[in-house]
C-alpha cells in the first residue's frame, strides 16, 4: 500500500489496548497509543472517521489533514497546530453525532442530525453553513461502519486492521488487512 495517500493500522492488543498509527505516501509517520477505556473507544471512533470519511467523501477530514502533514498529537490540547481550520469538512461534528447516538442506543435520523448541527454552530458562533446529511447518506455511513465494526470484532489480540485512505483516487478507496504481529503475510480480502 505504498502507493496510497495514508496508510492506517489499529492494532489490537491481548490487554484491551490498542494503538493507530497512520503512514504519509512520503513515509512519515504518525502514532498514539490507546490505554484502557481509550483503548476500547478510540478503534471504535477512528472506524467512523473512515467511514464517514470515505462515503461522504470528505478530503480534509482527520484522515485527509493527518494525510497532509498533521500529527495526531495536533487534535488536542495544546492544539500545537491551532484548532481544526474552518474550511475542514465536518467529518469531526458527524463522527461525534455518531458516537453519541452509539453510546445512547438511541438512532436519529437526519432531520435529527442537521437540527444538532445547526444548534451546534449557532451557540459556537461558527460562520461557516451547518453540514446537512440526508437518511440516505447515514444509511450508507452506518452500513460501512458496521461492515468496519464486523472486521474490527474479527481480528485477534495482537494482530492489525489495515486500512488506505485514498479520496479521489480510481483506487478503491480501502483495503483491509488483518495481519498478525509475528510479520506474517496478511490475508486481503476481496470487496
Amino acid at each position: 500500500m505504498t502507493d496510497v495517500r495514508l496508510t492506517i493500522r489499529i492494532k489490537k492488543n491481548a490487554d484491551g489496548s490498542a494503538a493507530l498509527s497512520c503512514t504519509r505516501r512520503d513515509g512519515s509517520v504518525t502514532w498514539q497509543r490507546q490505554q484502557g477505556a481509550q483503548g476500547r473507544f478510540f478503534p471504535l471512533h477512528d472506524l467512523t472517521h473512515y467511514a464517514v470519511e470515505t462515503v461522504l467523501r470528505h478530503e480534509r477530514g482527520f484522515y485527509g489533514m493527518v494525510a497532509s502533514g498533521w500529527d495526531i498529537s495536533d487534535f488536542g490540547a495544546p492544539w500545537p497546530r491551532g484548532r481544526i481550520p474552518a474550511d475542514a469538512d465536518p467529518s469531526e461534528l458527524i463522527v461525534g453525532f455518531l458516537d453519541t447516538e452509539r453510546a445512547s442506543g438511541t438512532r436519529w435520523n437526519a432531520a435529527d442530525f442537521n437540527d444538532k448541527a445547526a444548534l451546534y454552530h449557532a451557540e459556537h458562533n461558527l460562520a461557516t453553513t451547518p453540514p446537512t446529511l440526508t437518511d440516505d447518506d447515514l444509511a450508507r455511513v452506518r452500513q460501512r461502519r458496521a461492515q468496519l465494526f464486523a472486521e474490527w470484532d474479527a481480528v485477534p489480540p495482537g494482530a492489525t486492521l489495515e486500512l488506505a485512505f485514498d479520496i479521489g483516487a480510481d483506487a478503491p478507496t480501502s483495503a483491509q488487512r488483518a495481519r498478525p504481529s509475528d510479520g506474517s503475510r496478511p490475508k486481503t480480502r476481496a470487496r
